[in-house]
């Protein structure tokens, strides 16, 4: 043995020495390999979970989104499209009350004075102002009409000036007269200053109407002082079934031109196609439809494009749903719904690629989030071998405790997140700091890299999530409308086990989500039983709410007593003292004595009732009408009687029964409801209103149903 530098070579000290450095030589050789292995299987594991992240994000996004599109993009454009018929709908319902008024005042002109009536006036110009008009070579002061229709001066005027978008409301005679109000007085005069002639028996809403013989829209017209585009909307009048004349309104589109233009987003917008195929609005510089005048418009469902024109013959027909249509080599989501009352449809359009936008920004995101995520730890991971270095220097002279501690200080924050990472998967996304990774190094840092990309995918997830929540709560609460709407109406049959004098079934069916028609039955006493079949004018949620008020206030009155003129009178005179939105409502009341089966009834502006005597057919009971129920305030309601036999039935409906269309535009009309009721003359109510829907569903066939189908048949045995 040989002592040198206080060291013994050879011996005890040496082969200690050398064991220990062998020791720590293994140490060093076994944590470099495992370090190298751990260091590369983080950055497989890494790579691998990233595009698992991707493809997953990509997935899921993309999903959501097309459901969240498809969801907002049909519900958005049903709305435009219900918002738009709506207008016309109104207009439709102006025309109809018009012509009500303009008809009650014809069959009772002999009771009623002459109401004065005035040629334009400058001076009135800018105020809505009742005037006459009249074509050329015609002597309007003795005209036999005007003097009865001027007493609707103050209603037309009125309803003017409380709508907002009508712009004229006129009623023409057939002796070339014309009463209308507008507020555009000095506009009827020619440049010398005198009335110009106006040949009422040429104008197309005239002609139309003669010879529709019924409602009648025009097409779009320029209107003839103002030149403005509109749509007229015209009915015929009638007295002793001659047509005296024709009544209607004009309304410019100026509103609905202006709300496509301002539709217009990146890459989106609606547009409006007519029952001719053919675009009349659309934004300026959509790049796909161009609007043109009528005679040089292309019709779409005649296009090459058979995408196109497949998807516009179906929108003016029913609502398409989410639809992909190729234009000019470019995909489009297009959404489309008919306007019934028109015939027209509105379209939405979207660029496809615009909504993929959002989920190719959220994956370039993540990209960056993972270039800066592997540059960070490539630079970690070469101050981690400049460290392990100095910690293997360190090793070789602080001896195995601190090679062991310094290889557990960094190996094991990173085993826990190769685990960590190992177990993401699916929808479970979520990495979250520990205290193990909080190393003050690089570690850490990429850490806290994985962590902020894990919060901001699970926060946009939780995004996508609310918005089909709330979807779902909409839908939920309008289910809860129809329920609560059908729990008000009497629906538990038999309704009165007890009485086997006679039977009683009813039933309805809404249009949308939520009804305006309903129906009611209620014993006033032991040998009377209240009957009621109602209309709400206009549809859906207002139409719902109106009903609900009108049929508490029917069957309110009638517990209190009084005859059913004297009812329909209090609840005509309770509804227009609150009627701001000048809803209406045709209701059908009568009382049946059980004993006798004498009916004692009123109608304001019903459907005729259909009678049905024990030995006889069906056929209808023309009763006389009173106008609506919050058509006027003071109105007075007259009374009849009709005798229902034993064994007789009474069968009462809405106009949505015999106004059901088919996919030709028929209606199903009161002659096949009345051989529909004469196939099973003696069936029981139930089966009665069950033939008749089976009649009516046979006849629309897949055509959409427009107005709430109500019926009730009620028998003495």
């Amino acid at each position: 043995m040989v002592k040198k530098y206080g060291l013994t070579l050879g011996g005890l000290q040496q082969k200690i020495l050398n064991l220990v450095l062998v020791f720590l030589l293994a140490i060093i050789a076994v944590f470099g390999a495992v370090s190298f292995y751990q260091s590369k299987t983080l950055g497989d594991v890494v790579s691998k979970a990233s595009d698992e992240q991707q493809s997953s994000i990509e997935k899921v996004s993309g999903e959501t989104m097309q459901q969240v599109i498809e969801s907002s993009m049909v519900k958005t454009n049903s709305l435009q499209a219900y918002i738009a018929d709506d207008m016309f709908s109104e207009m439709k319902a102006d025309v109809l009350t018009l012509q009500t008024l303009a008809q009650e005042l014809f069959e009772h002109q002999d009771s009623l004075e002459p109401h004065s009536y005035y040629p334009p006036d400058k001076s009135n110009d800018g105020e809505f102002t009742a005037q006459v008009l009249w074509g050329e070579g015609v002597d309007f002061e003795h005209s036999k009409y005007l003097g009865i229709a001027a007493h609707m001066s103050d209603t037309m005027t009125a309803m003017c000036k409380n709508s907002g978008y009508l712009s004229n409301v006129f009623i023409g005679f057939s002796d070339g007269t014309l009463l209308c109000v507008d507020d555009k007085s000095a506009n009827k005069f020619d440049e010398n200053g005198n009335i110009s002639n106006f040949n009422v028996l040429d104008r197309p809403w005239y002609k139309g109407a003669e010879n529709a013989g019924e409602l009648y829209f025009t097409g779009i017209e320029a209107d003839t002082y103002t030149d403005k585009i509109g749509i007229e909307c015209s009915v015929p009048v009638y007295r002793d079934g001659e047509m005296i004349g024709v009544v209607g309104v004009d309304l410019f589109l100026d509103a609905m031109s202006e709300y496509v233009e301002q539709s217009a987003s990146s890459g989106g917008f609606i547009c409006v196609v007519n029952d001719n195929g053919q675009v009349i609005f659309a934004p300026e510089g959509n790049g796909l439809f161009e609007v043109e005048l009528s005679d040089s418009a292309d019709d779409l469902r005649s296009s090459d494009n058979k995408e196109l024109a497949d998807f516009v013959t179906m929108a003016l027909k029913a609502q398409t749903g989410l639809k992909t249509v190729t234009i000019n080599d470019k995909e489009y989501y297009m959404a489309g719904s008919p306007m019934e009352t028109v015939g027209w449809a509105v379209v939405s359009v979207i660029e496809k690629q615009v909504t993929e936008q959002p989920t190719n920004a959220m994956i370039a995101e993540y990209d960056r989030i993972n270039v800066e995520a592997e540059a960070a730890f490539e630079e970690g991971t070469k101050h981690s071998q400049q460290t392990t270095i100095v910690m293997l220097a360190l090793i070789l002279i602080l001896g195995t405790v601190g090679a062991l501690t310094v290889a557990n200080r960094i190996v094991k924050p990173v085993e826990r997140m190769t685990k960590r990472i190992y177990e993401i998967s699916g929808t479970d996304l979520a990495f979250e700091m520990e205290d193990i990774y909080r190393t003050n190094d690089e570690i850490e840092v990429l850490a806290e890299s994985f962590a902020t990309l894990s919060k901001r995918t699970r926060n946009y997830i939780d995004q996508i999530t609310k918005i089909t929540a709330e979807k779902e709560r909409i839908g939920a609460e309008l289910e809860l409308a129809t329920k609560i709407q059908a729990d008000m109406l009497p629906n538990i049959f038999p309704a009165f086990p007890e009485r086997a004098e006679f039977d009683i079934y009813a039933t309805m069916t809404p249009a949308k989500e939520v009804g305006g028609d309903f129906y009611d039955f209620f014993l006033l006493d032991d040998d009377h039983l209240g009957l009621v079949m109602a209309d709400v004018s206009g549809k859906g949620v207002p139409a719902a709410l109106f009903m609900m008020m009108s049929k508490i206030l029917v069957s309110n009155y009638a517990a209190m007593g009084g005859s059913p003129a004297k009812v329909l009178e209090q609840v005509n005179a309770q509804i227009c003292k609150n009627n701001d939105e000048e809803m209406f409502v045709t209701v059908w009341f009568g009382v049946l004595e059980i004993s006798s089966g004498k009916i004692t009834a009123a109608n304001a502006g019903h459907e005729y009732p259909i009678i049905k005597k024990a030995d006889g057919s069906f056929e209808l009971f023309k009763d006389k009408h009173g106008f609506v129920i919050g058509g006027m305030d003071g109105m007075r309601y007259k009374e009849y009687e009709l005798t229902l036999e034993k064994g007789g039935t009474l069968f009462l409906y809405t106009d949505g029964v015999a106004e059901a269309t088919n996919g030709d535009n028929e209606l199903f009309g009161t002659d096949r409801m009345l051989d529909a009721l004469n196939q099973d003359r003696e069936a029981d109510p139930k089966t009665l209103l069950s033939n008749m829907k089976e009649s009516v569903d046979k006849f629309v066939g897949d055509a959409p149903q427009f107005d709430d189908l109500t019926m009730l048949a009620v028998k003495l045995l």
